[in-house]
């Protein structure tokens, strides 16, 4: 008797129905990228909620509890396995989680920020669809951002587990290392069409194997 296909869940339904900021360059991406030398993915769909907060009220120490913790200087991140939390200012954060945290998927994350926030002087604000994920990885990932990016990217001065705002092709982002060789950009959605070309551009003196 020939096994029945599971129904859909609401989560697979939900994800099926969602196009992200920079679909249509997908292929581009893959044809761009060079295998062990510089490779270039958006990473699709990840939770993403704005915190503005005093850390050391007792509201910040409620939201840092559900979070894992709250920076508390300029390149800092802190948090969980699962949850990232970025410094975007003094009092202003960057809540990064997996897809199936956001609320629409059934996730909690959300409302455990705004529960743990209360009437406390803040603001937790969902910006999921705000911004897109590109993720660029390899050893000439480093010179493809230098091209673009007046951050001293050198590893001694920017190691992994930081995050900074900053420009790449005159482009606002968020740029986190998050490995050795491993960057995560976070640009408005609006943006991703254009610097992912401008990115596939700064990869494309690399695309020869032949390259040392």
């Amino acid at each position: 008797m020939a096994e029945t296909a599971a129904p859909a869940t609401s989560y697979e339904k939900n994800l099926s129905l969602r196009v992200s900021p920079a679909a249509q360059l997908r292929a581009a991406f893959e044809t761009g990228s060079v295998q062990g030398v510089v490779e270039l993915s958006e990473v699709s769909f990840l939770t993403m909620v704005g915190l503005r907060v005093n850390r050391t009220s007792d509201a910040g120490q409620r939201v840092a509890a559900v979070t894992g913790g709250l920076p508390a200087a300029c390149g800092l991140v802190s948090g969980t396995r699962d949850t990232s939390v970025l410094w975007l200012g003094p009092e202003e954060f960057l809540v990064v989680a997996p897809t199936e945290a956001h609320e629409s998927l059934g996730g909690d994350l959300i409302q455990a920020l705004r529960e743990a926030l209360g009437d406390g002087e803040g603001q937790v604000v969902d910006l999921s669809a705000n911004r897109t994920t590109f993720e660029l990885t390899g050893p000439r990932s480093r010179a493809v951002l230098e091209k673009g990016c007046s951050l001293d990217l050198h590893p001694r001065v920017l190691k992994p587990g930081t995050a900074l705002s900053t420009e790449i092709g005159n482009i606002p982002v968020v740029l986190w290392k998050t490995g050795e060789e491993t960057y995560r950009l976070f640009p408005r959605a609006s943006f991703a069409d254009f610097l992912g070309r401008w990115l596939l551009d700064a990869m494309r003196e690399y695309a020869s194997p032949e390259v040392p």
